[in-house]
């Protein structure tokens, strides 16, 4: 007589079926006729979740039983390990655990073991489980809110969604993992085609991080050490010295062309006319940011280019690059441009030209006076129109003329050698008629979102490493890849916890 076989009669399911039944005689019952939306909507919360979390559990027992009846019935099974060495024994019951967005559950499975070898679970790699116990579910959803918002904020949330699964400390573990593959994940990708009428804007800047001392760049922290022994009572607003570290920012958009004049950008003195509206600039389209304070300005500033060069490989294209004016960006600009032998169009920030002509204005007239906003934009007109050196020999002669005191003539001689030591990044009339943009607002804009809204928050101090994965991640969201990348991350994680490619190879069935 076959014996009876109770896994063949009992629900698998059993546990969340008793579990949703309980929900659902709680839900018709009398006392929760009596109950608001809110209390409604607070109890579904949490048996909701508690009933996924049972029906996950039923779900893995059932294959954990399922494995196990398939060694009672004798089928011959040969399964490697990643250095390719046969594990000749098998052995039931070994769990694990697992945290995931609906709490914890346990993972059983059979272990193949051999004689001095690591024990290989084949279930493992069919599941695809973590090498530790969070999930990739609950890892994304972590990482997601720690590069929205802080440490603390981002464990709460997670909290309120998933129950007591995860610390602090190892969030922050989680995301340092997390930005591994952001390279990796560029490499792959094959930009939107564009027309070769498109410009490509290539701008970078930096901003500084506040750091912890074991985190600042050598001649920082010893400026630091030097500094301490100072015992300055306090700092000025805002100030804080020998405590950041510089990040490289840099980015590349594509740009439809807007043709504009110079009273377009600089109000005329008196206001317009408003017989005829300002022009509106060019705007960023498939913009693309880098960012990062652990390679070196020459390597963050190399990836636009690439990036550019997988947009127009053939050259096709106008590429202008703005920058501030620092000579530092300017050389590695030139360097990369003789190493990719491309035509640039080199321009400066308007708005640093901008704030050198209105600190030589206050020269001549007093701040927030007419004559001082007309002084101002009479100038600014004619360096949009081409004319900056012509505009910076006026300025100095009227200064001659003027006999200013050297307080005062400082700030014109200064928008001086401003104007006539970039004299060759100054073609805003070229620029402003091919429909170019003359304002780095995009990089400034990257800097602020990148940096200044999660990195710079009150009091916050960061390690190196951790400050480096928030900042990477937070530029592959900001250009709108966080999906794509968690997927490619998840398969290069699945390659290097079970290298062996395909379950066939890793567990092939004599």
């Amino acid at each position: 007589m076959t014996p009876y076989d109770m896994h063949a009669t009992a629900d698998p399911f059993a546990d969340s079926l008793s579990a949703f039944e309980t929900l659902t005689t709680t839900l018709s019952g009398s006392d929760a006729g009596t109950w608001t939306h809110t209390a409604l909507e607070k109890y579904l919360d949490l048996a909701g979740r508690e009933l996924l979390r049972l029906l996950l559990q039923d779900h893995l027992d059932l294959r954990a039983m399922r494995e196990e009846e398939q060694i009672r019935s004798g089928a011959r099974q040969v399964v490697v390990g990643p250095e390719g060495q046969v594990r000749p024994w098998r052995e039931t019951g070994h769990p694990r655990w697992l945290a995931n967005m609906f709490g914890m559950v346990r993972v059983t499975r059979v272990a193949h073991r051999g004689q001095g070898l690591s024990n290989v679970h084949p279930a493992d790699a069919v599941l695809s489980l973590p090498a530790g116990r969070h999930s990739t579910g609950l890892r994304q959803l972590a990482v997601t809110e720690a590069v929205r918002g802080s440490f603390d904020q981002a464990h709460d949330a997670v909290e309120r969604r998933c129950g007591n699964v995860l610390g602090k400390r190892r969030l922050e573990e989680l995301v340092v993992a997390a930005a591994v593959d952001v390279e990796g994940f560029y490499r792959t990708r094959i930009p939107i085609p564009c027309s070769r009428t498109m410009p490509l804007v290539i701008q970078a800047d930096g901003k500084g991080v506040v750091m912890r001392p074991e985190s600042l760049r050598e001649a920082t922290r010893r400026a630091a050490a030097k500094a301490a022994g100072a015992h300055r009572g306090r700092l000025a607003p805002g100030e804080k010295p020998n405590r950041k570290r510089m990040a490289t920012v840099a980015c590349v958009f594509d740009t439809r062309p807007a043709p504009r004049r110079p009273h377009d950008v600089i109000h005329p003195p008196g206001g317009r006319s408003g017989e005829r509206p300002a022009r509106p600039g060019p705007r960023a389209e498939n913009k693309w940011c880098t960012a990062s304070l652990v390679r070196t300005p020459e390597q963050v500033i190399s990836d636009p280019f690439d990036q550019a060069e997988a947009r127009d490989p053939k050259h096709l294209r106008p590429w202008v690059v703005l920058v501030d004016g620092a000579r530092h960006q300017l050389d590695l600009i030139s360097a990369e441009t003789g190493r990719r032998g491309v035509t640039l169009h080199v321009l400066l920030d308007f708005v640093h030209v901008a704030e050198y002509v209105w600190a030589a204005a206050h020269a001549f007239h007093k701040p927030g006076t007419t004559e001082a906003e007309a002084w101002a934009a009479d100038r600014l007109t004619a360096i949009l129109a081409g004319q900056a050196a012509h505009t910076a020999a006026e300025m100095t002669s009227q200064a001659e003329r003027e006999h200013l005191p050297a307080a005062r003539r400082e700030a014109v001689d200064a928008c001086d050698r401003y104007l006539t030591g970039h004299l060759d990044q100054l073609r805003y009339d070229t620029a402003l008629e091919k429909g170019w943009p003359i304002a780095t607002s995009a990089v400034e804009g990257a800097c602020r979102h990148l940096i200044a809204d999660r990195l710079d928050i009150t009091g916050a101090r960061w390690g190196l490493h951790g400050a480096e994965a928030v900042l990477r991640l937070r530029a592959v969201l900001s250009n709108g890849d966080f999906d794509s990348y968690w997927r490619y991350h998840a398969a290069r994680e699945h390659e290097r916890l079970y290298p062996v490619p395909g379950r066939r190879n890793y567990a092939r069935t004599a």
